[in-house]
């Protein structure tokens, strides 16, 4: 992107302030606090701005441009006034009522969008000599349509949160609909067949209801004719934050995301889009590092981007560097909630209770209503161990926001520690209808099912887990686990290899994965993962390559020096590597660790490395070798594990050894 000169800076500014004042004419509080945060964080100039003068009209402030939507907001501003006001004061229906009846609503119910033609020039407005249009559709501004129509889809949002049933209840089925969203459609159908030239253009359009017609369809699961909607509403007013988010919840993998860009405006504001929803996507690397850099260069003290730069910390699995990124940010925005629940996690996971503590009370003390609060302090009472306060919070979160993804999730984890799978797998479920992306729901479903011993349907989703991550090794290490359960184990060792590809990614900074030299440079890989590939090969019957991965696994308690068999593993793992996928698709949620091994530290003695000792030492046994199995047997007594066994092991070796003698005498 590149520094921005003075007047780039100045067309930005501008930018951004027309933003904020048109999202809030229409009633886009998020798209409006959004440009205003992004407005606040632009550095203002070395030198004082020269006065304007008396007659200046700032472009924020200025009328429409088109002089026909010009006439019809002048005409309607009394009307406008009261409906923006009635909106605020969240009279969505009676707002909405000030344009558009009910009753003329439900009469577009009953009209086919094909009595509706284009006018002949394609410039799409109604004549008086097209009798039919003029009746159809009533005559009025585009802010002032936009507002009437969003205010009803508002509305049917609230009546459909009072009709849903208590969270989790017996009747919450999560099927409760928004009733206004047919007819919204219907009547932005009509308005676009009615506008829309043989060129396919749209005349005079503002591109907000491109914005609020593709809102409806991804309601409604259209997902591509969503997608289109919505490139249309960015091309012609880029500025508005809350379509860019609406594309990122419709793009579930990176080849999609990496498809859309070329469809997209090309300014600052796709450039963000694309920051944020390759973090959305768990991406990370030097790449989005970098594009994250410039965009900081151009907004030093954006609370947005710095909160990027702390969850691409997250995805890094630098658990550290995150809660000192959520530090700072908190230091400069200490009533801001966005994003806290993150924070909370990152907090949860390094064990971090005092500032958790600290958090839950600063985010009390803001605002106790809000979803990210509950689930702060939810994840502080599961701190605590008392998962059913913690369920309680999660619960409160979530009637105050159904989308709450990861109050979801979080009570899924709750359910599961306090033993109820029906509950955990039905919160799991719920979690990944918010968010088809979100992984840790996806994983939960499996850890369940495999808890209940439902290995296929275990594995399945172990499978959609690993497919959002795929170089998260520990998704891999529940796959191949699940895939040794079922018996299937020549595919359970391929899983098992990836997860530990998928581990180098993060200790080396080679990206040529799956090379023998790669696998020489591995600071250290997982030895209960190497123990359980060799007991899979060993359960093949192939103890040559058993015993590889049980002296790889010894190997660990050093940092891998020394390995026997490390070329041959090499070898193995690139045999297996699929090269479909692609470094930087993971981070570390940090559920189970909050820090790696790095350099050359090794594991020391651990229960993995003295089963395989074990293993060794009998399988010197069978082979005669019965130096060596003293040898292995001497280093398990001095580990003080298996010591009974191995003392045992110690006497068979010296009676054959004596035996051997004897003979040989």
């Amino acid at each position: 992107m590149g520094g921005l000169s003075a007047t780039d800076q100045l067309h930005l500014k501008e930018a951004l302030q027309i933003a904020v004042v048109k999202c809030s004419e229409r009633c886009l509080y998020n798209s409006a606090k959004w440009a205003a945060e992004l407005l606040d964080a632009l550095p203002e100039p070395p030198t004082a701005p020269i006065d304007p003068p008396s007659t200046y009209v700032h472009p924020a402030l200025s009328p429409n441009t088109d002089p026909e939507e010009a006439a019809l907001e002048a005409r309607e501003l009394n009307k406008y006034l009261l409906a923006k006001s009635l909106f605020d004061c969240k009279e969505y229906d009676r707002c909405s009522a000030i344009f558009i009846q009910d009753s003329y609503l439900s009469g577009l119910l009953s009209t086919k969008p094909e009595d509706v033609a284009p006018s002949p020039k394609g410039k799409g407005k109604a004549t008086a000599s097209e009798a039919p249009t003029q009746e159809l559709l009533p005559v009025m501004s585009q802010k002032s349509l936009f507002l009437a129509l969003y205010a009803k889809v508002i509305s049917g949002e609230k009546k459909r949160d009072e009709d849903t049933e208590m969270v989790m209840g017996s009747q919450d089925l999560g099927s409760t609909v928004n009733k206004q969203l047919l007819v919204v459609g219907r009547f932005l159908e009509l308005w676009f067949a009615e506008r829309t030239g043989d060129d396919g253009e749209v005349a005079g359009s503002q591109g907000f209801l491109e914005y609020l017609y593709g809102m409806v369809l991804a309601k409604e699961k259209n997902e591509q004719a969503a997608m289109d909607y919505f490139v249309r509403s960015v091309h012609l007013f880029p500025m508005n934050w809350g379509c860019w988010l609406e594309m990122t919840n419709l793009i579930s993998r990176v080849e999609h995301l990496n498809q859309i860009a070329g469809h997209l405006p090309q300014n600052i504001m796709s450039f963000i889009f694309h920051l944020h929803t390759s973090l959305e996507l768990y991406q990370q690397g030097p790449n989005l590092a970098h594009q994250l850099e410039e965009l900081l260069n151009v907004f030093p003290t954006s609370a947005f981007l710095l909160t990027c730069k702390a969850l691409l910390a997250y995805h890094s699995k630098d658990l550290i560097g995150a809660e000192q990124d959520f530090a700072h940010l908190l230091s400069l925005h200490q009533q801001r909630l966005e994003a806290l629940d993150h924070y909370s996690n990152i907090l949860y996971v390094l064990e971090l209770r005092p500032k958790l503590a600290f958090l839950a009370h600063l985010c009390n003390s803001v605002d106790r209503f809000r979803p990210e609060t509950c689930v702060v302090v939810g994840n502080y009472y599961s701190l605590l161990s008392q998962h059913e306060k913690a369920v309680q919070y999660f619960r409160r979160a979530l009637t105050l926001d159904r989308s709450c993804l990861s109050a979801w999730t979080l009570m899924g984890h709750e359910y599961v520690e306090l033993k109820n799978t029906h509950a955990a797998i039905e919160s799991y479920r719920r979690a990944v209808e918010v968010n088809r992306r979100d992984y840790r729901a996806w994983y939960g479903l499996g850890q369940t099912y495999e808890v209940l011993e439902m290995h296929a349907y275990a594995l399945w989703y172990y499978k959609r887990a690993a497919g959002i991550r795929p170089w998260d090794g520990k998704m891999w290490m529940a796959v191949g686990s699940c895939l040794q359960k079922v018996g299937r184990n020549r595919d359970g060792i391929k899983a098992l290899k990836r997860a530990l590809l998928a581990e180098s990614y993060y200790d080396s900074t080679s990206s040529s994965f799956g090379s023998v030299g790669t696998m020489d440079r591995m600071a250290h890989m997982d030895p209960e993962v190497l123990l359980q590939i060799a007991n899979m090969y060993d359960g093949l019957d192939e103890e040559e390559e058993a015993k590889a991965y049980m002296e790889l696994c010894i190997a660990q308690e050093d940092g891998g020096a020394g390995a026997e068999g490390g070329d041959d593993l090499g070898s193995s793992l690139a045999i297996h590597h699929d090269s479909s996928l692609a470094p930087g698709g993971s981070d570390d949620e940090g559920g189970d660790r909050a820090e790696r091994n790095g350099g050359n530290e090794g594991t020391g003695v651990t229960v993995a490395t003295s089963k395989a000792r074990m293993w060794l030492a009998q399988y010197a046994m069978r082979t005669e070798d019965y130096a060596t199995a003293t040898r292995l047997a001497n280093e398990l007594c001095q580990d003080g594990v298996e010591v009974e066994e191995a003392k045992a092991l110690i006497r068979e070796a010296r009676s054959r050894m004596e035996s051997a003698s004897l003979w040989e005498g």
